[in-house]
């Protein structure tokens, strides 16, 4: 059974690469906006700092009429909330539900662009007594929506949380909360007909702190681990560079135990506190600012959690302004960006779009085959011309002395250097176009308007493994190509 689990994952997930490859450029990164906007700076404030940033995806825990207007004719995707309260009456209503898509939805249509509807907010674990009618609630909603010719542009799910997972690690033999089977699996049948995708709110944070050491800090944060303290999948493994892959990965497998096909999962909520009680000492402005930065490089690298790399890890940050819900944790009122006069509580790279003025830049594709990796690598330093000088031994971007963060630098030379003249970056497929500077301490990648200063981590796209050697789960998407090669040759 479980060595089927793997194969239908690997299978759904290379199928869609061939089917539909995905693009770098779809990846992103939004914010939560609270419930709470009454300490908040105004509608047309908050608007204006989501368009400094260029932040495209927002969520809203509510449907704020004045903000709802206020983010018309920005082009921001925006995914409102059905708060926990009203899902009762609607998941007992189809006409309750035709009427809140009228008012909140089709009333700011399509000045404001809508695309999605989160019924609830963690029902099943925080709300067990609106449990029994969420998935009324969802298909009265999408009803709704078909009523109004709507599904098609507006998608409907519900964010879950990782208590859902009883053992997230190792992610392979993860499985839901047996006691909630039924409903869970009424759920993935409704968001798999229905194309829409899988609501996740998933905090290394607290995964870190609930450990109680076992995991190291740096696993948590997105920051290379040594050799020692690598993080592996016993049965798979798979290596996973950060909590939240792993995260992603044990939700992938318990959605699987379900014998569905892959539904995309998309995180509608992480972050990291900056301030926490006596005993959370590990909320610190610099962790926080460590996290989001390297989440933020994460996803936009472009690629999904080990086993499903086509599947992006778009993510929504939590949250745009301090707020917090008040529950028990102190910590939970400091995940935010912003204070609520406008002031930011630390320096966060949130231009997602930024890179050199040029076009961006070019590095190697996360999970591509170490062997074409190491090809690519060969031709831009040789045959390509690229500078690679600074991935020798004792210079700047030696470290960390992987073929997948050395493969990065010199495509990326050799694109900068080239596309000029007809130059790209494919390199057999393993490189990819990003806009976010990949440069890192004293490794400043060509092209780059950068310094070193105030840049945290390695790139998310050249992850560090053991000194001296590429971690394993690059070499498994050969192993699913060449069990798909043979499975396209058995029907032909």
């Amino acid at each position: 059974m479980f060595g089927t689990m793997r194969l239908e994952l690997w299978l759904g997930s290379l199928l869609l690469i061939f089917g539909s490859l995905v693009n770098a450029a779809e990846a992103f990164v939004g914010m939560n906006i609270g419930a709470d906007l009454s300490n908040l700076p105004s509608p047309e404030q908050v608007v204006a700092i989501l368009r400094a940033h260029q932040i495209t995806h927002v969520r809203l825990f509510n449907t704020d009429a004045r903000l709802l207007s206020v983010l018309s004719d920005t082009g921001i995707e925006v995914m409102i909330g059905v708060s926990n309260g009203e899902v009762l009456a609607i998941g007992k209503s189809a006409s309750a539900a035709a009427l809140w898509i009228n008012q909140h939805v089709a009333a700011f249509l399509p000045a404001t662009n809508i695309t999605a509807i989160a019924v609830g907010d963690e029902v099943l674990s925080s709300n067990p007594a609106a449990a029994p009618l969420l998935v009324s609630a969802m298909n009265y909603l999408y009803k709704a929506l078909v009523a109004s010719n709507l599904n098609d542009k507006i998608k409907v799910s519900t964010p879950l949380s990782m208590e859902m997972i009883p053992k997230p690690f190792p992610p392979s033999t993860a499985t839901f909360n047996a006691s909630w089977n039924s409903t869970v699996h009424e759920i993935l049948q409704l968001l798999k007909n229905t194309n829409s995708f899988y609501m996740l709110n998933a905090y290394p944070y607290r995964g870190y702190v609930q450990s109680n050491g076992i995991f190291p800090i740096q696993y948590a944060l997105f920051q290379p681990l040594p050799v020692v303290k690598q993080i592996v999948d016993p049965n798979t493994l798979f290596h996973y560079e950060s909590m939240l892959e792993a995260m992603v990965d044990a939700t992938y497998y318990a959605i699987a135990a379900y014998n569905i096909t892959v539904i995309p999962i998309i995180v509608t909520e992480t972050g990291w506190p900056w301030s926490g009680g006596a005993n959370e000492t590990d909320a610190t402005v610099e962790n926080a600012e460590t996290f989001n930065n390297n989440l933020i490089r994460r996803v936009l690298s472009g690629s999904g959690p080990p086993s499903q790399p086509a599947f992006l890890m778009n993510s929504y940050i939590y949250e745009l302004f301090n707020g917090g819900t008040g529950s028990e944790l102190d910590s939970d009122r400091s995940y935010g960006l912003f204070f609520g006069n406008g002031s930011s509580v630390y320096n966060l790279d949130l231009d997602f779009s930024t890179g050199n003025s040029s076009g961006g830049f070019c590095v190697a594709r996360k999970g591509a085959d170490p062997a074409s990796l190491q090809n690519g690598l060969n031709w831009a330093c040789g045959q390509g011309q690229a500078n690679c000088s600074a991935i020798q031994s004792g210079k700047p971007c030696y470290l960390p002395n992987t073929v997948q963060n050395h493969a990065s630098y010199a495509y990326n030379d050799y694109y900068q250097r080239k596309r000029g003249v007809g130059g790209t970056c494919d390199f057999g497929g393993t490189g990819i176009t990003t806009t976010v500077d990949p440069s890192y301490g004293s490794c400043i990648f060509t092209g780059s308007s950068n310094s070193s200063a105030g840049r945290v981590g390695p790139p998310a796209f050249g992850p560090a493994g053991p000194t001296g050697s590429t971690s394993r789960p690059h070499q498994v998407p050969e192993i699913g190509y060449l069990i798909l090669a043979a499975l396209l040759v058995r029907i032909i």
